[in-house]
C-alpha cells in the first residue's frame, strides 16, 4: 500500500486523458493505494472544468473523484492552511499547490502531478505520472 496526494493538475490530466492518465488510472483503481485531497485543489478542479464544459460537467468530475473509496478529501483545517502556507512562503508555488504539498507532508505521501511548478519544491517527494503500461 501506498500513499499519494492528488493535485488538480493530475485530476484534470486523469480527466481529459492527458499522458499520464491510463497509469494513474491504474493506480487509483489498485485499492491498496490511499489517496488524498485538499478540498483547495478539489476547488480548482472544479472551475476549471466548469470554465471549459460547463458547471454540470464540473460537478460530475467532483462527485467522480468523491465516489472513489481510496480517495479522501480533506478539509483546509487551520493547521493545513498554515502548513500550506509554509510551502507558498519556501516557494514559488500556487496557494493550491501549497497545499497538496502540505497534505503530502502531514500523511508522508508523495504528491502526484505533471505540474512543473512543483519540480522545484523541497520537503516532500513530488512524482509525476505514471506512463501506460505498455
Amino acid at each position: 500500500m501506498a500513499d499519494y496526494v492528488l493535485d488538480s493538475y493530475a485530476v484534470l490530466a486523469l480527466l481529459s486523458d492527458e499522458p499520464g492518465a491510463l497509469g494513474l488510472a491504474t493506480m487509483i483503481e489498485d485499492k491498496r493505494n490511499q489517496f488524498w485531497m485538499s478540498v483547495v485543489s478539489l476547488g480548482e478542479v472544479y472551475y476549471i472544468v466548469a470554465r471549459k464544459e460547463g458547471e454540470p460537467a464540473a460537478a460530475q468530475a467532483i462527485s467522480d473523484i468523491q465516489s472513489q473509496e481510496n480517495v479522501t478529501v480533506l478539509d483546509a483545517t487551520l493547521d493545513r492552511v498554515l502548513l500550506a502556507a509554509k510551502f507558498k512562503i519556501a516557494g514559488r508555488l500556487s496557494y493550491a499547490d501549497s497545499f497538496a504539498c502540505g497534505l503530502a507532508a502531514e500523511h508522508n505521501a508523495a504528491v502526484l502531478s505533471g505540474d512543473p511548478e512543483l519540480r522545484s519544491v523541497e520537503g516532500v517527494e513530488v512524482l509525476w505520472p505514471p506512463p501506460a503500461e505498455q
